[in-house]
């Protein structure tokens, strides 16, 4: 039986019940596979992460298909390390220590770095909300936000996950796929909207974000949220691909009463930042 030891501190019960045993069910010779006890550990703040919101650990054993006591002793271990912050109910959500890391991390990117620089710029220039997004799967992830002066409220905090096919930054994140890949995609992950309004059709959204793309430049109103535009552009790599997007979250109205002066400045920001890159020579 193999043992995990963390900060000093082994726990052989945490890991030992679905490590190496012989599967009944799998015939002579058969063993179940392996799970270390941080694969467990990850499993256990990836399924948080993807859910977005706290949870018991009897829903998290179930979730990620893991033994209860498993799970419990894990989920005990991460809660005394701060990775893990219990809530009053009971029930689990991601730790203080688990976002210095990711402030480590997004310091340590040139590109974070640069991008957000730039997003504060621009939310000065336009005077509106500004955010910078990648993807994340099938999903649009809020990467940094800075918001506007107004008193105009965005929904979407940083951290927040969106369908791809519901925003205008969604559909720039995967415009320089091939068309087949596009509406693969778009087959698998296209969902409706609270508002009712954002496209669904796959051939449809793949059209539109090879499009948008090609112009750098994407335009949602009202399809994510009542009221609310977004006009974004992509920030390609040297390659060509779209690693992020930079756009402006501001009142539906008040997007088309001015498309032209929130454009231009969306677009420049975006090559602005693949210059500073080095992603963009002209």
């Amino acid at each position: 039986m193999r043992c995990v030891e963390l900060d000093g501190k082994t726990s052989p019960e945490a890991y030992s019940e679905d490590e190496g045993l012989a599967d009944e069910s799998g015939g002579k010779g058969t063993r179940r596979a392996r799970v270390s006890g941080i694969d467990r550990a990850l499993q256990v703040i990836d399924h948080l992460y993807e859910t977005g919101s706290p949870a018991g650990v009897y829903a998290i054993a179930k979730a990620v298909k893991a033994p209860l006591s498993t799970v419990y002793v894990i989920v005990d271990d991460l809660v005394e390390k701060n990775m893990l912050t219990r809530q009053v109910d009971g029930s689990v959500w991601l730790g203080a220590r688990l976002y210095h890391y990711g402030l480590a991390y997004a310091r340590s990117l040139d590109f974070m770095s640069i991008a957000t620089h730039e997003m504060h710029d621009l939310c000065r220039q336009a005077g509106e909300t500004v955010q910078v997004c990648g993807r994340d799967g099938d999903y649009m992830l809020v990467l940094a936000m800075a918001d506007g002066p107004s008193h105009f409220q965005v929904a979407s905090r940083v951290g927040t996950r969106v369908p791809l096919n519901w925003t205008a930054s969604g559909r720039l994140l995967v415009g320089h796929l091939p068309e087949d890949e596009r509406i693969e995609l778009f087959k698998r992950c296209a969902r409706s909207s609270p508002t009712g309004r954002a496209e669904i059709d796959p051939g449809t959204l793949s059209e539109a974000a090879g499009k948008a793309f090609e112009s750098r430049l994407s335009i949602q109103a009202g399809e994510s949220d009542y009221a609310v535009a977004c006009i974004a552009s992509p920030i390609c790599d040297r390659d060509g691909q779209c690693v992020a997007t930079i756009s402006i979250v501001l009142p539906e109205q008040k997007a088309f009463s001015d498309e032209t002066h929130y454009t231009a400045h969306v677009r420049s920001s975006a090559e602005r930042i693949e210059k500073l890159m080095g992603w963009r020579n002209r």
